[in-house]
């Protein structure tokens, strides 16, 4: 087993990497932690858990540590659900001192040497760990997109063979996506926000790394251009994207593509059945109905029109968040970097 840490453990992507670690089969989770308010108190008595599913009692006794280099020293791995601001420093010392870090963090995502990874996409782009550890850093950094933009290229990848050019997309993104005081009642009820701070800047420039060429020292971007607009909705949990894409290959072709997708990644814990799901309904796929398939790992796709446009639609905290980030760490443990 590897013994794995959760950095900011408390949060909402911090509580899905507990739910998801738990009983992982590879993974031993054996440090949580939090702000020096909540050190040294069982995770299980301060935690306000707020997750659709049950508390794993086996995290319950676990001490809470504050976050920092000592806390972690008995960890081969962590997973990082810690604040920008605070992941920069942090995720760097840790990495420099020997650690694998997986990051949720967009701190180091588009660093020159640091992978920003979706395993059935770009796979290949963890040899950047090699560019990093050549580079003098004991350990590595491996991060993965914003929640939207990993539905984003997931939907993508499909129509990688047809080739295209100019894509636009527009998400409806969930209320959890901003954390659990993250956006008031008031300002959500009955409404729709059409502002979500950096969310557009992250679409278009991640989309770019995620399906760029790696040449074995550097990732050179994709060339197309992404124009995004983002929006909160209210819906608890699940991102949805309407996307548009200058493919002029008849329908049936798209559906085939997607159809029969195949992920590159085998017998890893957290992979689903199927990576992308379509639908024929024509009002489907829809958060509350979809969000879980796989697990809520499965990216699922439908409404496909002439254009070309269609419906893509993610569960954010699950498959956009901390899924995503245990989901590499398998990948990176199977391919022996751990």
């Amino acid at each position: 087993m590897i013994n794995v840490g959760v950095l900011g453990a408390t949060g909402a992507v911090g509580q899905r990497f507990v739910q998801i670690l738990a009983d992982h089969p590879w993974f031993s989770l054996q440090t949580l932690t939090a702000s020096e308010r909540s050190a040294g108190k069982e995770y299980g008595r301060i935690v306000n858990w707020r997750l659709d599913v049950p508390f794993p009692e086996s995290a319950g006794e676990i001490v809470v540590s504050p976050t920092t280099l000592e806390s972690v020293k008995d960890c081969d791995l962590v997973f990082s659900a810690l604040p920008p601001e605070i992941a920069a420093k942090t995720e760097t010392e840790m990495a420099d001192a020997g650690l694998a870090v997986c990051s949720n963090a967009g701190s180091h995502r588009m660093d020159e040497d640091v992978p920003l990874v979706v395993p059935e996409v770009n796979p290949d782009h963890l040899g950047l760990i090699d560019v990093q550890q050549d580079r003098g850093r004991d350990g590595f950094i491996v991060t993965n997109p914003n929640c939207s933009t990993i539905v984003f290229v997931m939907a993508l990848a499909p129509l990688r063979t047809f080739g295209f050019t100019d894509v636009r997309v527009a998400t409806m993104q969930a209320i959890s996506g901003a954390g659990f005081e993250g956006i008031p009642a008031m300002g959500i009820y009955d409404n729709v926000v059409p502002y979500i701070g950096g969310e557009e800047e992250k679409m278009e420039t991640e989309t770019l790394k995620i399906m760029g060429t790696f040449d074995g020292a550097r990732v050179e971007d994709a060339p197309f251009t992404v124009s995004a607009s983002c929006h909160r909705v209210p819906v608890i949990d699940g991102h949805t994207l309407a996307i548009w894409a200058d493919v002029h290959e008849p329908l049936d072709a798209v559906r085939n593509a997607f159809r029969s997708f195949k992920s590159p990644l085998t017998n890893l814990p957290l992979q689903p059945a199927k990576a992308i799901e379509l639908f024929d309904q024509p009002d489907r796929p829809q958060p509350r109905l979809d969000r879980n398939r796989g697990n809520g790992m499965t990216v699922s796709v439908g409404r496909i029109r002439e254009g070309l446009r269609f419906i893509a639609l993610g569960h954010n905290t699950i498959r956009g968040a901390a899924g995503a980030s245990v989901l590499n760490a398998e990948l990176i443990h199977s391919m022996n970097y751990l």
